[in-house]
């Protein structure tokens, strides 16, 4: 048994050592490399890493003491204009007074194949730029020379920073991944807790590496004559080394509703959880979301903001005059924000400008506007406090830290649970806040320091009713008028997509989408008034919404309303399904059948049920006199649905389109 243990670990030991021994070296593009037309393994893709490389060093510099430097090598093969976006790169890093990183980049050339011979193009500076992110942050960018179908590009950087941060690393893209290997070495005197994200993961090997750090000494001595005495100090330590290795991981595909990519990506990040240097105490990093939501609230940007009111006193009593509910003072607290300060397009979850300068120039970002918002709040007597969140573009974090927020809205506090409030957004309303902002789970933060959690994402389902009544004649011409109702969020969605657009041009797109129809008498209800259901009214002519087949009239009973396919067709599900947000659409259908005809078929009514009330489908049909009424409802019950549970929504919406799917058929008599 010993013998075949050792074996085993034999194979697995050579196995890892030539994974770790494959050599890439920049400058050693082959013409098999620019010869290849399509991925091998993926024929779809339009571009490959062909391999990316880096290392993670903690060393001592004598200047700044440790640092990291991380250096970066990759080289990338397109395979379709589509992929020519590939061949640009950026890098971000932090540019602050307290924290200052710089990135270089260096061997960066395009490869081509022409008549035979491997053609090398040097990146120029003016294919290099610096750009401002935001306040904190900025990125260094290149966009690579002579990019073609077929191109081959390479480069290298370097990122040094003072900080203890080492950097994420993703094994996966949108792209395929031949080969990936990422190394740090971390002195014996950090800590770091390594966190895994993903559904395929690299291979781990560590090792030991014996390092020594060399200090030079100057002392100056003596009166009168000064002697300066040089010596050296050698200090030993022990460096671990890890390095994960990933091999031919396929492209992530995108899935519907999904909300962010990026959260199942795999990637490696590391934590910092500790620091113990020679004869001084052990100093602790690793934090919870508790300490972090504690220290953004004692920024000067943050905490103290809160305590600003004499800009807006004044205003703020002519604003509350007569107002003595909670959801009063509450409403008319959010609208005059809404009403006084405009959002300038920058998230952030501390203020920019600052909520005196901002109330006075009427915009900021959302940590001006929202911070302003829960001073207001307090100031009327409400329980309130802001909640850091991170929004659904900045994904979800797996370790408690500043970056993991990037937004921050207000909650206040009542009996019956707390009411989510964002000024930034001129639809939201109280417990309607705007789709970034639905993402898990926030942190509020109170006055002592103190926090919670907070989930996010809705409970109530928004409502989707629609009313129509539609008269078919002889020729399978179609006349009808819809009524279409939306509450909550499907109110806010409604509100966004027609903000700004011209009615012609909404309409215009609205009757393609329907298969061609004429649509006249269109009228909307509630358009600005956002605490009342959004309604849209038309009427409509259509030609193709029938089939007249052998003298038969076809018809799907729910016409441009019906769900033709099923949208989950994958056999497996990686991601969770976000819908966003629970909902209900409802369908009450009357149908007037043509003079001298008779039904001949009729769908059957049905209900179709998912486990833990994830979801109901009904559909109900009855037939008196030349007139069908159909009633049909289709209701998710949850914002976020498991992996566990995909193969059962898949099969209710298999169901689902099926039934709504069914034709009515109508005979001569």
């Amino acid at each position: 048994m010993k013998s075949i243990k050792f074996l085993s670990l034999s194979v697995l030991l050579l196995f890892f050592s030539k994974v770790a021994a494959q050599e890439f070296k920049l400058g050693k593009v082959s013409i098999a490399e620019l010869e290849q037309k399509v991925h091998p393994k993926d024929s779809s893709a339009v571009a490959a890493v062909l391999y990316k490389k880096g290392k993670s060093r903690i060393e001592y510099d004598q200047t700044d003491g440790f640092v990291v430097l991380t250096e970066v090598e990759t080289r990338i093969k397109i395979y379709k204009k589509e992929g020519y976006n590939w061949a640009n790169h950026s890098v971000w890093y932090f540019n602050t007074s307290n924290l200052t990183e710089k990135v270089f980049f260096a061997d960066a050339y395009t490869y081509n194949l022409v008549n035979g011979k491997i053609e090398k193009t040097k990146l120029k500076s003016e294919g290099s730029f610096d750009e401002v992110l935001d306040k904190v942050r900025g990125q260094k960018k290149i966009t690579m020379p002579n990019v073609k179908e077929g191109s081959v590009v390479e480069f290298k950087y370097t990122v040094k920073s003072p900080s203890r941060m080492i950097r994420e690393w993703n094994f996966q893209y949108s792209i395929p991944v031949n080969y990936s290997e990422f190394s740090t070495y971390v002195p014996e005197y950090y800590v770091f807790n390594p966190r895994q994200k993903g559904y395929v993961f690299p291979k781990v090997t560590t090792t030991k590496n014996n390092k020594a750090i060399i200090f030079s000494n100057k002392e100056r001595s003596g009166f009168g004559v000064v002697k300066t005495d040089y010596s050296t100090e050698k200090v030993e330590y022990i460096e671990t080394q890890t390095t994960y290795i990933a091999q031919d991981f396929p492209a992530m595909k995108n899935e519907v509703f999904v909300n962010n990519m990026d959260n199942y990506v795999s990637s490696i990040e590391h934590e910092l959880a500790m620091v113990k240097f020679p004869n001084e105490p052990l100093k602790p990093y690793s934090t919870d979301w508790n300490s972090v939501a504690k220290t953004i609230y004692d920024y000067e940007t943050f905490g103290p903001e809160l305590n600003k009111s004499g800009y807006f006193e004044d205003d703020l009593k002519v604003v509350l005059a007569g107002k003595n509910t909670p959801d009063e003072k509450i409403l008319a607290i959010l609208n005059h924000v809404k009403s006084t300060v405009k959002w300038n397009h920058y998230t952030g979850y501390d203020c920019d400008l600052g909520v005196r300068k901002a109330y006075k120039e009427k915009i900021g970002n959302i940590g001006d506007i929202n911070l302003m918002l829960t001073a207001m709040l307090r100031f009327a007597g409400l329980n309130a406090d802001p909640v850091l969140v991170s929004t659904r573009s900045n994904g979800i974090s797996l370790f408690p830290n500043r970056n993991a927020f990037n937004y921050v809205i207000a909650a206040v506090e009542t009996p019956t649970g707390y009411v989510l409030l964002d000024a930034s957004d001129k639809f939201s309303v109280p417990n309607v806040l705007p789709l970034q902002a639905l993402n898990w789970y926030g942190r509020l933060i109170r006055k002592d320091g103190s926090s919670e959690e907070i989930d996010m994402m809705p409970k109530k389902p928004s409502l989707d009713t629609v009313f129509m009544n539609y008269t078919i004649d002889a020729d399978g011409k179609v006349t009808g008028k819809t009524r279409r109702q939306c509450t909550d969020y499907n109110a806010l969605v409604t509100r966004d997509n027609i903000d700004g657009v011209k009615e012609e041009t909404y309409l215009e797109k609205l009757e393609n989408e329907n298969n061609k129809i004429e649509i006249s008498e269109y009228s909307r209800t509630n358009e600005k008034e956002i605490l009342l259901p959004m309604i849209e009214s038309y009427s409509f002519t259509g030609n193709d919404l029938c089939e007249v087949i052998g003298g038969k009239i076809y018809v799907s009973p729910m016409l441009f309303f019906t769900e033709n396919q099923n949208p989950f067709k994958q056999e497996i599900r990686e991601y969770p399904v976000d819908f966003s947000y629970p909902f209900t659409d409802k369908y009450n259908i009357i149908i007037k059948i043509p003079e001298g005809f008779v039904v001949e078929t009729l769908p059957a009514p049905a209900v179709i049920t998912m486990a833990d009330d994830l979801g109901t489908f009904k559909f109900n049909i009855a037939s008196n006199d030349g007139t069908l009424q159909l009633m049909i409802s289709h209701q998710i019950n949850e914002a976020i649905v498991s992996t566990e549970k995909y193969e059962m929504l898949k099969e209710y919406y298999k169901g689902m389109v099926a039934k709504e799917t069914e034709k009515i058929v109508l005979k001569r008599i």
